[in-house]
């Protein structure tokens, strides 16, 4: 059995991880070496190297909300590149995020050294525990911690800002040493690389994706939570280093390794108690803090993700007693204890930076191979905007910035990926038969595909849709079947017996008739079944018209787009179309009716009705439907007399199908339900078994009920 995470991260809980893990050493830290480099025009890098993620951010927004899966950069380029560029991307991003995780707690040393004199080390390691066991404890234990955290960074940085503007206000704060140095420092040269240098201050921002598989609605909240994180992390970022070059002398600034704490004497020496100082301290431990405990959640997914595909060891895919990969967050955090022990983890950071770029580059490229391989079941929530140009500037972007960092640093990088390489090589590579995304563009050139990757975008649809699970019985009781027993039918002709259809049998049927009589491209779902599936933006719900040819019945439609040779032979056509929202819904209602189709015995129960109501009751489901006349329900005969929308029924049922005197009547609230009525209801799996049981379900909840305040009157009185 396949035990998932759970969903229980929200829209807040996606921007204080983001948030919380860009707010470290690139503010805390970093400004005094960037302002060492291009001088005044610090604060324009910041605010350029913020649209500069624009890019990898939106389209890393698009990948998880098509496959919101855990290990997030690796599931990405495994699913659209395969295994090999899985591994470098889940190996790389989990050594990756674990030196930079350990970097920010060892950073958290520099501001609680104001106060007090510990070991940067030891701190760091018992941190690094501490953050450990809460993500061991539970997703919504450590996005708690991060909610506090972020809650209490943004806060003091909102007034660190408000109070900093207007100790510095006027046109001149844009340029305060003017009258010794240019704007440019090091000229536009430096200013580039200074945009390089402060460009993975941002890399943060994109650590939600690992944990995708556990937000809640993610079509919207992934998305919308990463641009409010970005718009706060670059306002703040922007406004704070403009504080900082107009409150700090130039020579204080670039030597100084607490800059805000620094800035913060300077202008908030009004406080009572060092006050001002104090907060600026506990909101740069709350930064460094937030990037750890982040850090470990989304580090810690990779292995988990990885390992349920074995290319690692399938134990790190477990989960503990809380449902969190328990051993997965284990490793990480025995991990970034070696890390603290033994390495120069500052060096070592700053090297994995490089690193990180090549994984916005291969995002932006899996953006593009997942588009361009057409595959029906990539169906993102959310699109990233102006493709391909988005995505290509990405690509290209990133591979400047890594231009920009230096041999050591590329060096690093490629060492790192030929590791991964070599692991992938001799652990797993002729274990695997899963192939990418890349290869239906392959197939698109007259190569092969992988239809696996079909399947499991098809069964995270159906995650994503679930909520909608009784959509198709509703579809199936409004849908129009028509039984076409004689006569040609062309193109034209079928076309016109649509249109003429929908318009008399639903609502909306001008809008729906234009749409059906449009779109004509088939796909086989059975033997002699053939579906025609669409989608439009503004439809309210599905609709579906079939059409059942005799015998006499007689198709020409070579002409139709997309048609195979033994469409004019087909005994039935299907035309679908459902509405864009919810994100899905599309295929996995395509998906119910080619299941159904394709059981036992479908065929001679298909062609053997005799009637609409026959074939309706053959489309259904059985675990979901229940039908027959009403003197046979004792439920409903106790009811006889009432309107539909006066009926009690179990809460999961309705009446989708009504007959009476041999025609199909639209069950509305306001129809009398008579004796010698036919009924089809619709409903759980569990509601509707108890109907076939000949039971009662209200005489099941009474006796449930009754049965419990027995129970409760015979235990036992300890008080």
């Amino acid at each position: 059995m396949d035990v998932k995470l759970k969903k229980n991260l929200k829209l807040f809980d996606v921007y204080a991880m983001s948030t919380g893990a860009m707010f470290s050493s690139g503010l805390f830290l970093l400004p005094g070496i960037a302002a060492g480099v291009t001088g005044d025009s610090v604060y324009l890098a910041y605010l350029v190297a913020g649209f500069l993620i624009l890019p990898a951010m939106y389209c890393i927004a698009e990948l998880s909300t098509a496959m919101p899966k855990a290990g997030g950069t690796y599931y990405f380029l495994d699913r659209s590149m395969g295994p090999l560029m899985g591994t470098i991307g889940g190996l790389g991003s989990w050594v990756a995020v674990v030196f930079k995780s350990a970097f920010a707690l060892v950073g958290m040393g520099a501001y609680l050294g104001i106060y007090l004199d510990l070991p940067f080390t030891l701190m760091a390691i018992i941190l690094t525990i501490v953050f450990g066991v809460v993500n061991v404890v539970g997703a919504k234990e450590t996005t708690m911690l991060q909610r506090i955290l972020v809650g209490a960074l943004v806060v003091i940085l909102a007034t660190f800002i408000i109070f900093g503007i207007s100790e510095v206000g006027g046109a001149s704060a844009f340029d305060p040493n003017g009258n010794t140095q240019g704007f440019f420092r090091s000229g536009f040269v430096g200013f580039v690389s200074t945009i390089g240098l402060v460009f993975v201050s941002y890399a943060g921002l994109t650590k939600v994706a690992s944990v995708a598989e556990e937000v809640e609605n993610p079509d919207v909240n992934i998305p919308l939570g990463m641009t409010l994180s970005l718009a706060t992390a670059t306002i703040i970022y922007t406004l704070g280093t403009l504080i900082l070059i107009n409150v700090l002398d130039q020579a204080v600034l670039e030597e100084s390794l607490t800059p805000v704490a620094d800035a913060g004497e300077v202008f908030l020496d009004w406080a009572p108690f060092d006050l001002g100082v104090i907060l600026i301290v506990v909101a740069a431990i709350a930064a460094f803090a937030s990037t750890g405990n982040a850090g470990i959640m989304s580090a810690s997914r990779y292995p988990y993700a990885m390992g349920k595909d074995k290319l690692i060891p399938s134990s790190l895919a477990e989960l503990g007693r809380f449902g969190t990969p328990t051993r997965s967050v284990a490793m990480t955090v025995a991990a970034m204890v070696l890390v603290l022990s033994v390495l120069n983890v500052e060096a070592v950071a700053k090297l994995a930076s490089a690193f990180q770029l090549v994984l916005f580059a291969l995002i932006c490229v899996a953006v593009i191979v997942m588009r361009e391989s057409r595959i029906d079941s990539y169906k993102p929530g959310f699109r990233a905007p102006f493709y391909p140009v988005l995505p290509i500037g990405g690509i290209l972007i990133a591979l400047w910035l890594i231009s920009e960092m230096g041999l050591l640093a590329i060096g690093f990088t490629a060492a790192l990926i030929i590791g991964c390489v070599l692991w992938y090589k001799y652990y797993t590579s002729g274990n695997l038969e899963r192939r990418g995304a890349i290869f239906h563009v392959y197939q698109r050139l007259g190569e092969r595909k992988y239809v696996g990757l079909e399947r499991e975008l098809m069964t995270i649809i159906h995650d994503r849709t679930q909520a909608e699970d009784l959509t198709y019985e509703a579809l199936i009781a409004r849908s129009a079947v028509v039984d076409v027993q004689s006569g040609g039918y062309s193109k034209e002709q079928l076309t016109n017996l649509l249109v003429k259809t929908a318009t008399e049998r639903f609502d909306s049927g001008d809008e729906i008739a234009a749409f059906f009589a449009e779109n004509w491209t088939f796909r086989p779902i059975g033997d002699g079944s053939y579906l025609s599936l669409n989608t439009q933006k503004d439809l309210v719900q599905p609709e579906l018209v079939v059409f059942r040819f005799g015998a006499d019945a007689h198709l020409a439609l070579d002409e139709v787009e997309g048609s195979i040779e033994s469409l004019n032979e087909a005994h039935t056509l299907y035309f679908l179309e459902a509405p864009a929202r919810p994100v899905g819904l599309d295929l996995r209602l395509a998906g119910h009716i080619a299941e159904v189709v394709q059981s036992d015995h479908f065929i001679e129960r298909w062609l053997r009705a005799t009637d609409e109501k026959a074939l309706n009751a053959v489309l259904m489901r059985d675990d979901h439907f229940y039908h027959g006349p009403v003197e046979t329900m004792p439920f409903l005969v106790e009811q006889l007399g009432r309107k539909v929308g006066e009926l009690e029924l179990p809460p999961s049922c309705i009446i989708a199908i009504l007959e009476r005197d041999g025609e199909l009547v639209i069950p509305t609230p306001d129809v009398t339900l008579l004796a010698f009525d036919g009924v089809a209801i619709i409903g759980d799996p569990g509601d509707i078994q108890l109907l076939n049981e000949g039971l009662d379900p209200w005489e099941v909840k009474q006796q449930a009920l009754a049965d419990a305040a027995a129970l409760v009157e015979s235990a036992p009185n300890d008080r």
